[in-house]
């Protein structure tokens, strides 16, 4: 599985953290910025990250900044990809399990590197499966085409 991964200045550190340990398992990333530690708008990766998995592109992305709220506040104004914030093991569990979600979201000022890295293991083996929570993504699905004027 190829992921989409990104960052802002302040979620680089922990980026490059994740790459690493997760290159060593064989995962393969597609780095969609930042690379440096001069101060990026967040939204600007969030968007084109987001796009990528809406488009089919990437199966799962996984997004960082200073909390992980902005970064997937910004995922989710894209049609088609959702992503929710992920800190602990059941909200991880739960974002693909009741939500199926594409995009994880982590905060680097809020968790650290080793806390990050066995999320996102747990995260990326985790599949989604039938269940009540259907009827709840398709509704959201239809709420979101509602907003953007789609029927």
């Amino acid at each position: 599985m190829e992921i989409a991964i990104g960052s802002d200045n302040l979620g680089l550190e922990l980026k490059k953290k994740v790459i690493d340990e997760f290159s060593k398992r064989g995962y393969t990333f597609k780095d969609f910025g930042t690379y440096s530690t001069d101060p990026v708008d967040y939204p600007d990766i969030a968007y084109n990250l987001a796009q990528s998995i809406s488009r089919g592109e990437y199966e799962r992305g996984i997004l960082i900044c200073g909390t992980g709220i902005g970064m997937a506040i910004a995922a989710n104004k894209v049609k088609g990809a959702y992503a929710a914030v992920c800190h602990d093991i059941y909200s991880t569990e739960r974002s693909i399990m009741s939500n199926n979600v594409q995009i994880m979201c982590m905060g680097a000022l809020v968790i650290g590197p080793s806390t990050a890295i066995s999320l996102v293991d747990m995260w990326l083996k985790l599949k989604f499966k039938e269940s009540p929570s259907v009827r709840k993504i398709e509704k959201i699905k239809k709420i979101e085409n509602n907003s953007l004027g789609v029927s």
